[in-house]
């Protein structure tokens, strides 16, 4: 009998927790996803409706007008395919060499492993300055160049040390095995420690890509030909001239205020993100934590 009414308490208090556990977490997936409905709602309410309303979940008057601002112009398509392209072409190339970096430094029989270990660190907390780097780069020719917005941030010592904690908690009778059988180290790179650090690539080329898409500041910085700037800057320019003027080229009769277009651009810039997370999010957990729990 007590042990069964002690029983029957467990169960009603591993239910009471649920309950409340279950509400807690409701409630802020719900604070997190309130604004964000707030943004879309926003971006496709009418003008009327975002001037007399200051929150809105479900736009009264439906309007594509700051849509059809946005893309009135045909230099956002080229921004486009520039952010495209840098993101793309910068996610494999901040991958293939932080992937070689971290297994380099992975390996303890590496000579001069602690020096360069404590140098990314060090880079982590210290840094150049906007200026030095700057004009490193003028220096190497990249001014102008879509390389400018890739090398100068082609390895985050953040992703690098994941990565490398990550090679770090594989066994080392795997490698062992491997040279047993004749092959060598970049051998035992692709064929075994890659396809095992498959959720820690995908999870870190999921933080380069998301740092390469909202590339705004090199971008201010070093390209001088503003045919040659990606979405975000392109976005902050309509924004700016929606506050004041029509954009060039635009054939919309009516424009939005500004507040719409800032919502639209918001969804414009995220939405590409947003699409390409599903693909990675079964190993983004275990990517980002396996990679961080040993160090």
């Amino acid at each position: 009998m007590e042990h069964s009414s002690s029983h029957r308490k467990q169960t009603l208090g591993s239910r009471l927790f649920n309950i409340v556990n279950y509400t807690l977490l409701i409630l802020i997936a719900l604070i997190c996803l309130l604004p964000f409905i707030n943004v879309i709602a926003s971006s496709f309410a009418s003008t009327q409706e975002v001037v007399s309303k200051k929150f809105i979940l479900f736009p009264t008057t439906f309007s594509l007008d700051a849509y059809r601002y946005i893309l009135s112009t045909p230099t956002i398509f080229k921004g486009l395919g520039v952010s495209v392209g840098v993101t793309l072409v910068g996610t494999i190339v901040s991958m293939v060499l932080t992937a070689l970096m971290a297994y380099g430094l992975s390996r303890k029989y590496l000579r001069g492993r602690n020096f360069i270990n404590f140098v990314v660190v060090f880079s982590m907390l210290f840094s150049g300055g906007m200026i030095p780097t700057f004009l490193v780069v003028k220096g190497t020719g990249l001014i102008d160049s879509y390389w400018s917005l890739i090398l100068p941030v082609a390895v985050n010592a953040f992703n690098l040390i994941i990565m490398r904690n990550f090679f770090q908690a594989l066994p080392d009778e795997l490698e062992e095995s491997a040279k047993i059988d004749g092959s060598n180290d970049f051998g035992i790179f692709l064929k075994i420690m890659l396809p095992l650090a498959l959720p820690s690539i995908a999870t870190i080329s999921l933080f380069y890509a998301v740092t390469y898409w909202n590339t705004y500041m090199t971008a201010i910085l070093y390209l001088t030909d503003s045919v040659k700037w990606p979405i975000q800057v392109l976005l902050r320019q309509i924004v700016i001239v929606s506050s004041g003027m029509q954009a060039e080229g635009t054939s919309v009769d009516v424009i939005p205020p500004a507040q719409t277009i800032k919502m639209a651009v918001i969804v414009v810039a995220t939405i590409p993100m947003l699409i390409a997370y599903p693909f990675v999010q079964k190993h983004f957990t275990k990517g980002a934590l396996l990679g961080a729990v040993k160090g």
